[in-house]
C-alpha cells in the first residue's frame, strides 16, 4: 500500500477508534492494529499531529500510582471523519468502476 494512503488511513482508523471512546496509546494500538499494521514509534507521532490539527485533545488519568494520557476526539476530528467518509464514497464509486470494467478482461 502506498506509504501515504497508509498515513491517511491511520489517522481516520485512531479517529474512528476515538469516536467510539476516549483511549489512550496502548488501547489505540490494540483497537487498529487488526486493520493497518502500526507500532508505538507510529502512533506517537501521529496522535500529536492529530492533537497539533486539533483533531483530538488529552487529558491525564491516574491509573496505578501514575497518568494515564487519553486521547479524545474533538468536533473538528469528527467533521474530518464526515469527510473522508464522503471522499471514501467517491473512490468506491471510482473502485467499482475499475473492478466493472477489468472484470473479463486480462490486464
Amino acid at each position: 500500500m502506498d506509504s501515504q494512503i497508509k498515513k491517511g488511513l491511520i489517522d481516520v482508523c485512531i479517529l474512528a477508534v476515538l469516536l467510539k471512546e476516549d483511549s489512550y496509546g496502548y488501547q489505540i494500538i490494540r483497537d487498529v492494529s487488526h486493520l493497518v499494521e502500526i507500532s508505538e514509534s507510529t502512533l506517537y507521532p501521529v496522535l500529536k499531529r492529530l492533537q497539533t490539527n486539533n483533531l483530538v485533545t488529552t487529558y491525564d488519568v491516574a491509573y496505578n500510582g501514575r497518568l494515564r494520557k487519553y486521547y479524545k476526539i474533538t468536533d473538528k476530528g469528527k467533521l474530518r471523519l464526515i469527510e473522508v467518509k464522503e471522499e471514501l464514497e467517491s473512490i468506491n464509486h471510482i473502485y467499482n468502476y475499475i473492478s466493472l470494467i477489468t472484470k473479463n478482461r486480462r490486464i
